[in-house]
């Protein structure tokens, strides 16, 4: 029934994307695509919820933490309109959103977090997956906004005729989307090199999550001081956030891949 529930929710993330497809491909109501992001979200939070809390802790294995940032990453770019103003971020981030979501059907998990029970636990993880999302809509989106803007300088009529908002108003929503993540991963730092006996049960360490988290940190604080100091945009500003994105997601899913994959260690 489990592996049902997930091939089900890739499924419907799979609707969601050739929906979505830019025209003149795609011809559904803008109506008809949120419905079917709407849905695969709800099943896919039902969906992941039920394998992620169990009643040993929380299941955050790399299949089914690899699933949970995909749904929280299109969610966040659903709630911000990225997928509506931008299609090539849906074309993007739905096809990748459903191999994840049934990744968990094909590799059952057998690892738990023993301390979730802990509230102040629960909350830095979910702070810190929040963040993750936010970086991974905000590189998605420099992606597509650095196209567009090769298409305008190429004098792209269809692209100039087209309902796209101006582009500085979409790289001042990028910057802002950085700026909210780039918050919250400072909260999650912090909070885990404070509190990582209380979190985790052991204290911090210098590992390899860490040293990758901490300089994906570093490149957005130089890419924030960089806009604001210099007026970074375009390509400049798409190496850094991608560079940045990379290494947190190298940090996190990655570490865990190495740990539970290849290590076969909880």
């Amino acid at each position: 029934m489990n592996i049902l529930l997930h091939v089900v929710v890739a499924a419907l993330y799979g609707v969601a994307a050739w929906l979505c497809r830019p025209p003149p491909a795609g011809s559904a109501s803008q109506t008809a695509r949120s419905a079917a992001i709407g849905l695969a979200l709800v099943v896919h939070a039902a969906v992941i919820a039920r394998a992620i809390v169990t009643p040993e802790g929380l299941d955050l294995s790399f299949v089914n933490a690899l699933s949970l940032v995909a749904g929280l990453s299109v969610l966040v770019a659903w709630l911000s309109g990225a997928l509506r103003i931008l299609p090539g971020v849906a074309s993007m981030i739905l096809p990748v959103a459903a191999l994840c979501a049934a990744l968990p059907a094909a590799s059952p998990s057998t690892y738990r977090f023993r301390y979730a029970d802990a509230p102040f636990a629960t909350a830095h993880i979910g702070v810190s997956l929040i963040a993750y999302a936010l970086f991974v809509v905000a590189a998605l989106q420099a992606v597509v906004l650095t196209r567009v803007e090769q298409r305008l300088h190429r004098g792209d009529d269809e692209l100039a005729g087209s309902d796209t908002p101006p582009l500085l108003t979409l790289e001042r929503y990028l910057f802002r989307l950085i700026a909210i993540g780039f918050v919250l991963l400072t909260v999650s730092l912090v909070s885990g090199g404070l509190f990582s006996e209380e979190i985790f049960g052991r204290p911090s360490g210098l590992t390899h999550k860490i040293v990758l988290t901490v300089a994906g940190w570093l490149v957005f604080a130089t890419l924030l001081v960089g806009r604001w100091r210099y007026g970074w945009r375009g390509r400049t500003a798409l190496k850094w956030i991608l560079g940045g994105t990379l290494l947190l997601v190298l940090g996190y899913l990655g570490s865990k891949f190495v740990v539970e994959v290849l290590l076969h260690r909880a």
